[in-house]
């Protein structure tokens, strides 16, 4: 068995700076850390439970295969806030079949971001 002490998703862009502004600033996500220099350099932001390194540099975007899930607390107001900072949002929220109110943008290299509410009644949340 593997005994996995820590997780990250590793992201190469095609234009590291346009992602760490939309990462950073319209996101608004949290540093846990940064390395190396120049525009290449690795920027690590803390992703709730986990991480996403922003590093490197790629000639084609990631694969339309790759997809991200972040809980937020009210996605409504994140939908507002996001509208604001003209994020690319690809869907407004609304809630799923399977209960969770989802949201879907994109990042600047197309990179598909569900932002997910889940509701009080959600089995997720509650407890008996």
């Amino acid at each position: 068995m593997v005994h996995v002490l820590g997780s990250r998703i590793l992201l190469r862009p095609t234009d590291p700076q346009r992602s760490r502004d939309f990462y950073g600033r319209a996101l608004g996500l949290a540093i846990a850390r940064e390395f190396g220099t120049g525009p290449e350099r690795g920027t690590v932001y803390f992703l709730g439970g986990g991480f996403l390194e922003v590093s490197g540099r790629s000639d084609v975007p990631p694969s339309p295969a790759l997809r991200m899930w972040l809980q937020v607390a009210d996605v409504h107001a994140a939908y507002e806030e996001l509208r604001g900072k003209n994020v690319d949002v690809l869907r407004p929220p609304q809630e799923e079949p399977w209960g969770l109110v989802e949201m879907w943008i994109a990042d600047p290299d197309g990179v598909r971001i569900a932002l997910v509410e889940v509701p009080e009644h959600h089995p997720l949340r509650y407890r008996p």
